[in-house]
């Protein structure tokens, strides 16, 4: 597993990572204690590095499991961690005093004295704007709390905002082959600047497993079901912004046409990302330890050809591009 360095701080981690969300029961499946262990240690003993969560997944649920596990595993591993959507911050309660009541509340549940990377969590464009929201984040890493910061954006336009502000060390987005619009311009600024760039929903909300049908179903509390077409939350972070059915279709049609010998769809998508330079690291969530162990084994694969990578751009420009719903 090769590590990487993210944004100016340098800090370490690995090129694939284990996203968190689904640790919180926010896709639909419970964790104990033991579950969530068990995809922890698979992702470590498999070379990954690097965890991202946030304080919202879980109630705090997902920080708890994380400082739970590593306070007892002896290898470091970087721990991103986000703020911003709590009830009574989302969507305009900011202030000094309610991030720092969070962050605290953040490191007592992930034991650590200092968060490696505090990230605003898809927090409204207007706040950002808001120096205010910026300070505050300079004076949490002053003063030690954090040891840097970065922004996790659902726009386009958010992130070019985002990569304007000083001391700024990583952006996250949602990319993927299904969704390759930052490759334009977001991408190769974010590059340029030494911003790292985490990637989320890497297979599309499972989309890419390639193991869905039309008639999948999903649990009630999964986002799959109630955000299906944007009723809680930017539908862009449910199916990359594609209505399911349509979705189901593409990822067949993909299977038939881009797909390359010897390469599982998974495979195809996550090794995809990887050969982008100005990718950092790419975060696939896991509901079993097979999964995180089968993500992280992608960094082992050989890169895809100049040909591939020019099929699936052709495809995402002619059958996908178009049918994107939502902010981008």
């Amino acid at each position: 597993m090769k590590i990487k360095t993210l944004g100016s701080n340098a800090l370490p981690v690995s090129e694939v990572g284990l996203g968190c969300w689904q640790l919180g029961a926010d896709w639909g499946t419970d964790f104990n204690r033991e579950g969530a262990e068990a995809i922890l240690q698979s992702a470590l003993d498999a070379g990954v590095r690097f965890f991202d969560t946030a304080d919202v997944y879980g109630n705090g649920k997902s920080e708890q499991f994380i400082g739970d596990f590593l306070a007892s595993a002896k290898t470091p591993v970087t721990v991103a961690t986000k703020y911003g959507r709590n009830d009574g911050i989302y969507p305009d309660g900011y202030s000094w005093d309610g991030i720092r009541r969070a962050v605290d509340a953040s490191r007592e549940r992930l034991q650590v004295e200092s968060i490696d990377l505090l990230q605003l969590h898809c927090i409204p464009f207007e706040v950002l704007k808001v120096n205010d929201v910026w300070t505050w984040l300079h004076r949490l890493q002053e003063d030690g709390s954090i040891k840097g910061f970065g922004a996790s954006v659902e726009t386009i336009e958010e992130g070019l905002f985002c990569l304007e502000q000083e001391g700024l060390q990583s952006l996250q987005v949602i990319f993927n082959v299904m969704r390759q619009k930052p490759l334009e311009e977001l991408l190769p600024m974010a590059h340029n600047r030494g911003v790292g760039i985490i990637v989320r929903l890497p297979l599309n909300s499972g989309l890419l497993s390639g193991k869905m049908s039309v008639n999948t179903a999903f649990a009630k509390t999964d986002h799959r079901n109630y955000n299906r077409d944007g009723a809680a939350f930017n539908v862009g972070e449910t199916f990359g912004g594609l209505p399911f059915e349509t979705g189901v279709s593409l990822v067949d049609q993909m299977k038939l046409e881009v797909l390359p010998k010897g390469y599982t769809l998974p495979q195809l998508a996550l090794r995809w990302l990887l050969d982008q330079s100005a990718v950092t690291t790419i975060i696939p969530g896991a509901s079993r330890p097979e999964q995180a162990k089968a993500n992280a084994a992608v960094a082992e694969m050989q890169a895809l050809s100049k040909e591939a990578r020019k099929q699936l751009g052709g495809f995402y420009a002619d059958h996908i591009s178009m049918k994107i719903r939502g902010p981008y």
